[in-house]
């Protein structure tokens, strides 16, 4: 399917690797020019290059850390105006309600709500202005039902989530849409990290606490970036404009919902 987009320019946050490496790759190979950001220099340009050479596309790169009002206007400096915005990072360590203090709530909204309502703030108008523009998030599946132990990443991402959906019908008229993707389990770091918590907390190994969680998936398997990224780039594409204000869950079936 041609997703009609490119030519367009997008900013992909914390894109080095994981989910937002599968965002940039797939938009890369709908033809969307990449503004590409990570904390790891040596990630971001070995990722970066890789796409240029596989797409063809133009990728400038900046290694800032997003959540920092600094990184965040050099970030923006740089990637000037963009069509398209992918919000993204790294969630909060897990860990007992008893042991979270209020440093801890405020570094976990900083990353994982504020961070993103601001690039939004930023990126926003002149979407608007254009008369066309693709704002993801990359949250969490926490968002449709909490995981105890990320009761950081549960609080900050719903507050995400309140924001957007009021937001989302604000720019809509503008031809500018958000929506957010809810990812479960993919195979990525952030899973190697959560299952070596597990490993090390019931004394099992890094495969078996894996085919643990593997067992509790429909799927019976982690999800790609890549299929993450497909998803990513439909979002972002001219066929999903009447998508608006949703939270798209990709976890294989994880949650057992009806809605």
């Amino acid at each position: 399917m041609d997703l009609g987009i490119s030519g367009k320019r997008a900013l992909v946050s914390a894109s080095s690797k994981g989910l937002g490496r599968g965002c940039a790759e797939a938009l890369a190979a709908a033809g969307v020019d990449l503004v590409m950001n990570a904390r790891g220099a040596e990630a971001l340009e070995a990722a970066a290059a890789e796409i240029r050479a596989a797409h063809g596309v133009e990728v400038v790169t900046l290694a800032v850390d997003v959540t920092r009002e600094e990184g965040r206007a050099a970030l923006l400096e740089l990637a000037g105006d963009v069509d398209i915005l992918v919000t993204n990072a790294g969630g909060p360590p897990p860990g007992s309600w008893a042991d979270w203090e209020r440093e801890d709530f405020i570094r976990a909204l900083d990353a994982n709500m504020l961070t993103p309502i601001a690039l939004m703030k930023a990126l926003l108008p002149g979407m608007m202005e254009r008369g066309w523009g693709r704002v993801v998030n990359i949250t969490s599946q926490s968002v449709k039902a909490p995981i105890a132990a990320l009761g950081l990443s549960n609080s900050a991402r719903a507050g995400l989530t309140g924001y957007v959906a009021g937001t989302a019908r604000q720019v809509a008229p503008s031809g500018v849409t958000i929506n957010n993707l809810l990812p479960g389990i993919h195979a990525t770091d952030r899973a190697v990290s959560l299952d070596t918590g597990v490993s090390q907390a019931e004394g099992i190994s890094l495969e078996d606490a894996k085919r643990k969680r593997e067992a509790t998936i429909p799927a019976r398997r982690y999800g790609t970036p890549e299929e993450f990224g497909a998803m990513c780039a439909f979002l972002c594409s001219q066929h999903a404009g009447f998508i608006v204000g949703q939270n798209i869950l990709m976890d294989g079936g994880a949650i057992n919902a009806t809605l």
